[in-house]
């Protein structure tokens, strides 16, 4: 299953905390980890910006939640524990808790209708469907992340409308910006020199150029076939190399894949994957806008704190 949303996970939260003792934040998202099944690789799922696992942010803005609400309290650092108040709502026995059933109290609403609509009111920022029911952070993932998709689009769509030499120059940059082809000097020179038996361009592995890599960069209209990942794969016995790279501007097909699969030395990159690949790399892309997004340091505090 999918990491659920903070306020899917209030109402555990609170259940969790309900036997009165003080709590650590961190055995409260194992607990409910375990709690809801999650697999190894979804509980290291990271948010779009890679800085931290869906499932401690939600668990996170879910404490937060409750915390505004008086629900619960914090303690040591990373600690928590449960009101009164908190008690009196297990005792209600109530099928959910989300947003609308903290709106019953007063300290909630001033938190919320104070901060809610500075953080989601801004034209910048692109709509998103139930926004009012996002936490500040997972609303800026969000849109992070579409924004990031928007670009991804843009840029493969200049990407097919390039020329071939310049598509195998944009191919050359990416890989030398990944580590791979020594200098750019060195990566040019070699890129684009074989263009014989399905072979475009060598590339060093590593700066030393231990060991190449063979390269076929392909614009392609409509989805890549086996028999083409079939003859890349002949060509690189006929030159007994060891690796090769098939980098296309559109997709491959479910066989295509899976032959590559098979060969076990050709790795296949999509257009979508270059897309990203240079956006990572900041390859035909510059950076418009930066924002950080700062948190307590509740170490600097803590003496200060009674």
């Amino acid at each position: 299953m999918a990491v659920p949303d903070y306020q899917s996970l209030m109402l555990p939260l609170l259940k969790y905390a309900g036997d009165g003792e003080e709590h650590k934040i961190r055995n409260a998202i194992e607990h409910l980890a375990e709690e809801l099944r999650l697999s190894e690789e979804e509980k290291r799922e990271l948010l779009p910006s890679g800085q931290q696992a869906v499932i401690n942010n939600q668990v996170g803005w879910a404490r937060t939640y409750l915390k505004k609400a008086g629900l619960l309290a914090s303690g040591r650092k990373g600690y928590f524990s449960i009101t009164q108040k908190g008690q009196d709502v297990l005792r209600e026995k109530p099928p959910f808790i989300d947003v609308n059933f903290l709106k019953r109290y007063k300290e909630f609403n001033d938190f919320y209708n104070k901060d809610k609509p500075t953080l989601i009111a801004k034209p910048e920022i692109p709509e998103i469907k139930g926004k009012e029911d996002l936490d500040p952070e997972e609303f800026l993932e969000i849109a992070y992340k579409e924004l990031h998709n928007e670009l991804v689009s843009e840029v493969l769509s200049i990407i097919k409308k390039c020329s071939t030499s310049f598509f195998e120059s944009l191919v050359v940059d990416v890989l030398t910006k990944i580590g791979y082809g020594g200098s750019r000097t060195d990566a040019g020179r070699a890129a684009g020199r074989s263009h014989d038996g399905g072979i475009d361009g060598i590339i060093k592995e590593d700066r030393l150029g231990i060991d190449v890599i063979y390269i076929q960069a392909k614009r392609w209209e409509g989805t890549v076939p086996r028999p083409e990942i079939q003859k890349f794969a002949g060509a690189l016995i006929g030159k007994k190399a060891k690796k090769g790279v098939f980098i296309t501007t559109s997709t491959f097909s479910r066989e295509a894949i899976e032959y590559a699969d098979f060969t076990g030395n050709i790795v296949l990159i999509d257009g979508e994957t270059l897309a990203r690949l240079m956006i990572e790399y900041n390859v035909g892309v510059s950076k418009a806008k930066s924002y950080d997004v700062k948190k307590i340091d509740t170490d600097y505090f803590d003496d200060g704190l009674t």
